[in-house]
């Protein structure tokens, strides 16, 4: 079973053995064909139901009781995927099982389970909700696969950052290691130095907790080689060259590309693909002291580039170049990195779809596609290679941030691909990891971003035995 960041959560899922109350999930279509139980039709029209997208009506029975509930799922054809999220938050406490619905049972339970998600590690006496019967035709353990992973990406983002630094990263880090008997290593402080990792070193030694790397190893060596990489800043003052006020206040976020990865890593491993997994996570914080790195010091990275500071806010690259640097060197046949890198991917795409580069054709292909199969969007932009002048500067192989701001998430991307070996296959996603307003599947708060689409391609690739 895979493991949820706050093992106290109540469960969103009910046994089929126990008893559970009737969902109807029709369209307007499926209202007027009436091809469901006609006590709940008879009492939708005399209701004056509608069936539109995310509206519920409770059905009595003949004596007044709970008989059940008709949700809504709009015109056929242009209904949210995950437009049963709502009902998690619709319906009356209770165990409920879907009697009728146009769309698949598998996503109607992942989608009620990802719309029961609180954040409320901070909140005292949080009720208890409704639950769902997985359907008996649903693979329920990849529906209780993904929503742990999805919840474990979304409790760390969540959490703020006075109890998720760097030395709680790392705890989190060991817990999903070690319901997987997966094998950790850190090298923390200065043993980064001395391990090479100077720009891990550089961007987090102002902070009261010292930074360091987590890896995880995971599957047997012979296995093709897979390698996550996930940026770990677990709060972001933006250094030297501080943010404003108002641009600090989501900054407890900037460790999503490590909650994702780390989630992406929880699917793989519970499923048992049969690949050799490998996770690096640079966890830092960037802070001010006297010891913080400044603008205009040169940086030595691992791979032996020298990268001129122009901003201490684009610290993100500094820790990914070292983690990529290091994850080459064993020659992986995979090599993926989420970051929350950008500002300007947001400008661009907006909070909800993120960006992705590769220069592997086959892979972009299995990426879309199979964003567009588990309604998981992402968008190719292109590593567009007259840009990587902007990198260009005097005194050191390049900057970490380009003046004029124009292709500010490309500029970034071939920033990164600097420091990946030719010839190993790479995509990196520029992720927001946060959702600024409710979905029918999500509350405001942090996001999973990517990591169902990308645990498609990898079981595609990859099928578990």
């Amino acid at each position: 079973m895979a493991p949820h960041q706050h093992s106290d959560r109540t469960s969103p899922f009910a046994s089929m053995s126990g008893e559970s109350l009737p969902v109807w999930a029709v369209t307007k279509a499926d209202l007027d064909r009436g091809h469901f139980d006609k006590t709940a039709l008879a009492w939708a029209q005399s209701a004056g139901f509608k069936a539109a997208e995310g509206s519920l009506l409770l059905v009595p029975n003949r004596y007044g009781k709970l008989a059940g509930a008709l949700f809504g799922l709009g015109e056929a054809g242009r209904t949210h995927p995950f437009a049963a999220g709502r009902l998690a938050r619709l319906l009356p406490e209770g165990d409920w099982h879907i009697e009728t619905s146009p769309m698949p049972g598998e996503q109607m339970a992942l989608a009620f389970a990802m719309g029961a998600y609180r954040f409320d590690a901070y909140r005292t006496g949080s009720p208890n909700g409704a639950r769902i019967v997985i359907p008996g035709d649903a693979d329920a353990a990849a529906v209780e696969r993904t929503n742990a992973a999805v919840s474990l990406a979304r409790d760390l983002i969540n959490t703020p950052a006075n109890d998720m630094g760097p030395a709680k990263l790392e705890a989190a880090f060991r817990a999903l290691a070690r319901h997987y008997k997966a094998k950790v290593t850190v090298t923390a402080g200065d043993e980064l130095l001395a391990g090479d990792l100077p720009m891990i070193h550089a961007v987090g030694r102002a902070a009261a907790e010292a930074p360091r790397l987590l890896e995880l190893r995971w599957g047997k060596k012979s296995a093709p080689k897979i390698t996550l990489v996930g940026k770990g800043v677990c709060f972001d003052t933006g250094g030297l060259d501080i943010k404003p006020s108002s641009g600090m206040l989501l900054m407890k976020k900037d460790m999503g590309g490590a909650a994702n990865v780390m989630g992406l890593a929880l699917m793989i491993m519970d499923a048992g693909l049969p690949v050799s997994l490998r996770v690096l996570v640079p966890a830092v914080e960037n802070s001010i002291s006297a010891d913080a790195f400044r603008p205009g010091d040169v940086l030595r990275s691992r791979k032996g580039l020298s990268v001129q500071i122009d901003n201490t806010d684009a610290e993100g690259r500094l820790v990914l170049a070292d983690a990529l640097a290091l994850a080459c060197e064993e020659e992986p046949d995979l090599i993926i990195d989420m970051a929350t890198l950008t500002g300007a991917a947001r400008v661009a795409l907006g909070p909800d779809l993120p960006p992705f580069y590769t220069d592997d054709e086959a892979l972009a292909g299995e990426i879309a596609a199979a964003a567009l199969d588990v309604a998981d969007p992402v968008w190719r932009l292109p590593l567009y290679r007259p840009y990587e002048t902007m990198l260009e500067t005097k005194i050191a192989d390049l900057t970490n941030a380009p003046a004029g701001g124009f292709a500010g998430s490309i500029t970034a991307a071939l920033f990164l691909k600097r420091f990946v070996e030719p010839g190993i296959s790479w995509a990196h996603f520029d992720i927001f990891g946060w959702n600024p307003k409710e979905q029918p599947h999500a509350q405001v708060g942090g996001e999973a971003q990517a990591i169902r689409a990308l645990f498609a391609v990898l079981s595609d690739r990859y099928p578990a035995g």
